[in-house]
């Protein structure tokens, strides 16, 4: 009978403590990101053309929330992994399908294609995705061994 159904919580797997801090860098530069957008910093958004900027600075207000709710939430997921707390698993779904949504205006319903629509960038979202599924994958596995409360 293992840890998790005896009713004893097991210890934390190393592996939690790198995944939870890797992830938490990872999901913080996402927020600052966000967080330079949305107060349209000078010095990190220079970068772009006018174009791009009047695209970014054009979303619409549930584009905006989805964004928000992304980026706060897969913060928040990576806190509760490392707090292994089993509410870590319904944040990132939360964050994941906010974050589909965004993407699907920002490649779908928008003209996201043409601004900012090269390999790179579309490559980069993908691999964001990808990680956030990863993590929600990781947060579930660790649920079901009961390492997460």
């Amino acid at each position: 009978m293992s840890e998790a159904t005896n009713g004893a919580t097991p210890k934390t797997p190393v592996h939690l403590w790198i995944v939870g801090v890797v992830s938490l860098l990872w999901n913080a530069m996402g927020a600052f990101d966000y967080l330079m957008t949305q107060t349209k910093a000078e010095w990190y958004m220079g970068k772009f053309t006018a174009e791009q900027l009047e695209y970014f600075y054009g979303f619409p207000m549930w584009v905006e929330a989805a964004w928000a709710i992304a980026v706060c939430g897969a913060v928040l997921g990576s806190v509760m992994l490392l707090l292994r707390k089993c509410l870590a698993v319904p944040v990132f779904v939360v964050a994941l399908v906010a974050m589909v949504a965004a993407t699907i205006h920002n490649y779908g319903l928008s003209n996201g294609m043409e601004v900012a629509g090269d390999a790179f960038s579309l490559i980069f979202t993908a691999v964001i995705f990808l990680i956030s599924v990863a993590l929600l994958l990781y947060a579930l596995a660790m649920k079901k061994k009961g390492v997460l409360n």
